[in-house]
């Protein structure tokens, strides 16, 4: 089963000094999940990584992606609606974040690897009664 991932534990990989990359490592090198990446989250995870990191980083994201490290998954049109009506009950949810839940609700995925534990822990799934945050 793949792990979806959001754009935090995309940015926590690329970066040595984040709090988030030590825990993320080890979760995922014993684990060893095939990545899925809704397409959504890499425009938000390569800005992070380029404006705090630098192009060499950004780059080195994107090829993490050019080499098939991690999945992407397009988006369907049940998750363009999804992600309106989760944006219209939690306004403190961004777009991307409402596909990347909507993506988690069309694939029946439970766990979703993120960094955003406020937002992500309150959402209730149509799917299942909670999401499993890791790392």
């Amino acid at each position: 089963m793949p792990l979806l991932v959001d754009a935090g534990i995309l940015y926590a990989l690329a970066d040595r000094t984040d709090t988030w990359h030590a825990p993320s490592i080890e979760y995922l090198e014993r684990v060893r999940p095939t990545l899925l990446a809704p397409v959504t989250v890499i425009p938000e995870a390569a800005y992070l990584v380029h404006t705090r990191l630098g192009a060499p980083a950004e780059l080195g994201l994107i090829r993490g992606f050019l080499n098939r490290e991690i999945a992407v998954e397009p988006l369907a049109d049940a998750d363009f609606s999804r992600a309106a009506a989760l944006m219209a009950t939690n306004p403190d949810l961004g777009f991307t974040d409402c596909t990347v839940v909507a993506m988690a609700e069309r694939l029946a995925l439970t766990t979703i690897a993120t960094t955003d534990r406020r937002h992500f822990g309150r959402v209730r799934p149509r799917h299942t009664t909670h999401f499993v945050l890791v790392p």
